[in-house]
């Protein structure tokens, strides 16, 4: 039943907001489309736009042009500085993190890994993807490398503590820190769309760095990608 003085554009605005805040479309989700909107509220399409526009302006929902209309997915600040800590970093926001091993791998360093970690092209290296959930949501999917002379165990010690910092601890690197970090964006592969649970056209943010140990050696390579949009990445200088 309509409420006296009310638009009819900004009850159905009212009533999505309500879904959106118990759950019924959850952050990520795809809104119906808007014939079947129309269908609901026994209403034109133009009013549903109005609607719908509505929440777009103020930021409960995005439209993509040809994917459809989805719920706004709030972005995690996360800070960039000489000690990034993926899970410390997301522990303050009071956000649970989880790490997961994917595979692992042993491979001769290429041209440009070998530049990074300051090893000769050729030389060993250990590899392994982990992924990231918070709260039971995939955020980021990670490839890294290490010279394989000094971390050969540091794939089963990140399977075991869940986490880079505590992996490396065991190996006896009690401190680390970031050398530099480059961001850019693109198309997610088919593998990390598929991981990320994303669709196979979704634009992936990529976040390559280069970490070292106290007297400034390259111990590790890495390349985060999460969904774009997910984070907003604060460089503290």
């Amino acid at each position: 039943m309509r409420k006296p003085g009310k638009i009819l554009w900004r009850e159905i605005e009212e009533v999505l907001s309500e879904d959106i805040a118990n759950g019924v479309y959850k952050a990520g989700d795809r809104l119906p489309k808007e014939a079947e909107l129309a269908v609901r509220f026994g209403v034109n399409r133009h009013t549903i736009r109005q609607a719908l526009a509505a929440l777009r302006d103020r930021g409960a929902i995005t439209i993509e042009q040809g994917r459809g209309m989805f719920v706004k997915v709030p972005k995690l600040a996360y800070p960039v500085s000489e000690r990034t800590r993926f899970t410390e970093n997301i522990a303050k926001l009071d956000l649970k993190v989880r790490g997961k091993l994917l595979r692992q791998w042993e491979e001769q360093a290429s041209p440009q890994i070998a530049e990074d970690l300051a090893i000769a092209p050729g030389t060993l290296c250990v590899a392994f993807d982990d992924l990231r959930d918070i709260d039971g949501e995939v955020v980021t999917l990670t490839t890294r490398y290490f010279p394989a002379a000094r971390f050969a165990g540091i794939a089963d010690a990140f399977d075991r503590l869940g986490s880079v910092t505590a992996a490396l601890k065991a190996l006896g690197i009690d401190d680390y820190t970031r050398r530099w970090t480059r961001v850019h964006a693109r198309g997610a592969t088919l593998e990390e769309a598929a991981a990320l649970r994303l669709p196979s056209d979704f634009a992936v943010l990529v976040v390559d760095t280069v970490n070292v140990d106290s007297d400034g050696v390259p111990i590790e390579r890495g390349s985060n990608r999460s969904p774009g949009g997910r984070f907003e990445l604060v460089f503290e200088t």
